[in-house]
């Protein structure tokens, strides 16, 4: 049979378009929402509709039954804000979506839209939420001639149940409502009826029987909850009761249950179920500078060496090494930590530490053995108070000499940043007090320090933060002081861009600490693309021979520096040049975390 080329050229051209259908990329779905900003951005934020299209699902069915089910959603939206005599419709390619069968949906979907018309605002004509404790007031909204909404409502009952759980009616419960709507006056009458139940105490905490095979024994699993027999019950003994366990370490996950059931002498039980964290844990870390060098740390921890939680700590550390900082420092420490001492909140530790400082201008090998309280008032707020007997041996510019020391420290620790590791947000203070008893020979006197940071974001990619660092030395003079409890600033940690310790009084060979030092810090950090960021800052430091600030001098430091964010804290690399002083070299540091 002989070829049509005619036919052969529409069979190739009819094949091409076949080709370019199967091949073009599907139409995109779109969800358009018609009303008033900014209940639009609320309607698309719950739709159903929204949430399968950005998961990228454009099947007919599935897009039919998201739209149905937008109906409700978009009510409860509309109800919330007390929006009660809407116009709704949700339209399929400009069809009813109610109307359209999902067991037999068009073959393409290529609109749909929500469109409300919502009316005006109900408010409250009444709003009464009985009874309550003296002195409280219903939820901040719920009043006659307040605009009126699902959302408010639901608060009212909460916090009308709530004010009642705080004055010790743990079983408070909403006994009737009576909520009427009047579509013509356009208003919401609200009535909640309260039965406070009987006042109750806390019966004696028990141990969950999964709960059993834990490591940490039952009666210290109780100390440190610290659920208090025999007192008034108060929602926040529970709550606190969970973070006391959690902070310990010892468990990977503690539960603390209200019975059902009031129990005998209106008591409520509780049952205490925790899970135990693995027992050991080591971690390693390491910081480089080309001015400090190499600084490897490592520890190893047991969180329940004896059976009562306890935290035996062991921790290492090699400083100095390939630096300009004169030789290289070891220190070795370890601690024991004991929760739940004699209150829930406060811990005793043990302590030890043998540590060699071979800095520019001293050596110094000393032995420091001691035992302190920590008493963790709030989740910002940590008090320590301690007392060690600290031997030490140091050689200087006054020679070898050897010191004796009682050492009696109180600290506050004050902290709402919103991370530890990278905060944006919030501010940390630490203030300690350092008496000083020599005997033997050695001087006494009082070492003070602070250190202060503040956090503040500027948008969503950048931050501002600042340090202050403050110290001083009274009571001792320089030549009787130990010669590592004088300051020096340069470095890392106070002045980048500076020599290490290159700030201090007098001039090498003679060059010793000062008796006050101020140093200041402010950075501005940015977010760029991904996990990286960018920051800039300024270093300021100050020394003076007087414990009072005077005569004293300044130098400083500034540069740039990048940022990878990793899930343990940002990998930081910062530049520093001097910006005070005959110096021009550009120092390089290495850690992880902000450096403050």
């Amino acid at each position: 049979m002989p070829l049509d080329l005619r036919s052969v050229r529409r069979a190739l051209a009819g094949l091409a378009v076949l080709a370019l259908v199967a091949t073009r990329p599907a139409l995109a779905v779109e969800l358009r929402v018609t009303a008033p900003e900014p209940l639009a951005g609320d309607l698309r934020a719950a739709s159903l509709t929204q949430t399968v299209l950005d998961e990228g699902d454009t099947t007919p069915q599935d897009l039919v039954a998201a739209a149905q089910a937008d109906y409700r959603r978009v009510l409860a939206v509309l109800y919330e804000q007390g929006y009660f005599d809407a116009e709704v419709h949700v339209r399929i390619d400009g069809r009813e979506a109610s109307r359209v069968d999902t067991l037999r949906p068009p073959g393409r979907v290529d609109v749909i839209e929500i469109a409300v018309t919502p009316g005006p605002g109900f408010t409250f004509s009444e709003a009464r939420i009985a009874p309550l404790p003296p002195a409280t007031v219903p939820a901040p909204g719920f009043a006659a001639g307040e605009r009126a909404g699902t959302g408010i409502l639901r608060e009212a009952a909460e916090a009308g149940v709530d004010s009642w759980r705080q004055v010790g009616h743990a079983k408070a419960a909403v006994t009737g409502q009576e909520i009427v709507a009047d579509h013509r006056a356009r208003t919401v009458a609200a009535r909640f009826a309260i039965a406070p139940g009987p006042r109750l105490t806390f019966a004696r905490a028990r141990i969950a029987p999964e709960s059993a095979d834990s490591k940490v024994r039952p009666e210290r699993i109780r100390a440190i909850a610290g659920i208090p027999e025999g007192e008034v019950y108060d929602p926040e003994d529970i709550e606190k009761a969970e973070r006391r366990l959690r902070r310990t370490g010892a468990f990977r996950s503690a539960v603390v249950s209200e019975d059902d059931a009031i129990g005998p002498g209106q008591t409520l039980g509780t049952e205490i179920a925790v899970e135990d964290a693995k027992p050991r844990r080591f971690g390693v870390g390491a910081e480089i500078s080309t001015v400090e060098g190499l600084r490897l740390t490592g520890f190893w921890l047991h969180r329940n060496a004896f059976g009562g939680a306890e935290r035996l700590r062991f921790d290492a550390e090699v400083a100095g090494i390939g630096g300009q900082t004169g030789g290289i420092d070891y220190a070795l420490g370890v601690s024991l930590t004991r929760p739940a001492f004699r209150h829930p909140d406060a811990q005793l530790i043990f302590s030890a530490q043998l540590e060699r400082a071979d800095e520019p201008n001293h050596v110094t090998d000393f032995l420091r053995v001691g035992v302190g309280v920590e008493r963790i008032v709030s989740e910002r707020l940590t008090l320590n108070a301690a007392t060690a007997f600290r031997l030490a041996r140091s050689e200087d510019t006054f020679g070898t000499r050897e010191f004796r020391h009682l050492l009696l420290s109180g600290a506050a620790i004050w902290d709402n940043r919103d991370s530890s590791s990278d905060p944006r947000s919030g501010t940390f203070a630490e203030v300690e007090v350092l008496p000083f008893i020599g005997f033997s020979g050695s001087a006494s006197g009082v070492k003070t320090t602070a250190d202060l940071r503040g956090y503040r974001s500027l948008g969503d990619r950048l931050v501002v933060a600042g340090r202050v660092q403050l110290g001083s030395v009274v009571g001792s003079s320089i030549a009787a002081t130990p010669p590592d409890f004088l300051f020096y600033s340069g470095g890392g940690g106070t002045v980048r861009g500076q020599g290490y310790q290159s700030l201090g009084v007098g001039t090498a060979p003679n060059k010793t600490g000062g008796r006050s030092f101020a140093a200041l810090s402010t950075e501005l950090r940015a977010d760029l693309s991904g996990n990286f960021g960018a920051v800039a800052f300024v270093d300021y430091g100050y020394v003076a021979a007087s414990s009072s600030f005077n005569g004293g001098a300044w130098h400083g430091g500034a540069g740039i520096g990048v940022r990878y964010k990793t899930g343990i804290g940002p990998i930081r690399a910062d530049l520093a040049v001097p910006i005070t002083g005959s110096g021009n070299s550009v120092s390089l540091y290495v850690g992880i975390g902000q450096a403050f």
